[in-house]
Formats: structure tokens, C-alpha cells, sequence
């Protein structure tokens, strides 16, 4: 399991999505750090650690690390609706 970072802006943007919006969020979010590279898409470029997470209301961008601990951070969250 990857622990998730995020920053106080990223946080503020994530408690402002709608109410479904942020539920299928949560939901994903724990999916992806299960598994990130199974649940997200590359970003651009497959360079093997900024990934996509495109839901119907939201994508996100994240960076995915494997070293020295493994830590999945939300880059940018993006209400889509």
C-alpha cells in the first residue's frame, strides 16, 4: 500500500468537490494506492512514476514513488463537471 501526501491547497480543492464527486474520489484514491499503476493512466509520457486519475467528475495528476518509501502524492485535483 503506497501512502498518500497531498498539500494544504490540494486538500482545500478535494473538501470543496460536490458531494458524489468527492465519495467516488475517495473511493479511487484508496484504489490507486492499492495499485497505482493498475487504476491510473500515464501522464503524457509513460516515465513511469506521474500518473492520471480520470473519473466521470474529477482527474487528478500524481506522482508515484518507490523509493525510499512508497508514497503516492496528489499533484492537482480537477472538478471536471
Amino acid at each position: 500500500m503506497y501512502e498518500l501526501r497531498y498539500d494544504p491547497i490540494i486538500e482545500a480543492v478535494w473538501d470543496s468537490l460536490p458531494d458524489q464527486a468527492r465519495e467516488r474520489f475517495d473511493d479511487a484514491i484508496y484504489a490507486a494506492c492499492a495499485d497505482p499503476f493498475g487504476t491510473t493512466e500515464p501522464y503524457g509520457i509513460d516515465d513511469g512514476i506521474t500518473r492520471t486519475l480520470v473519473l466521470a467528475d474529477t482527474a487528478a495528476v500524481l506522482l508515484v514513488s518507490h523509493a525510499p518509501r512508497k508514497i503516492l502524492r496528489i499533484l492537482q485535483i480537477t472538478h471536471l463537471g
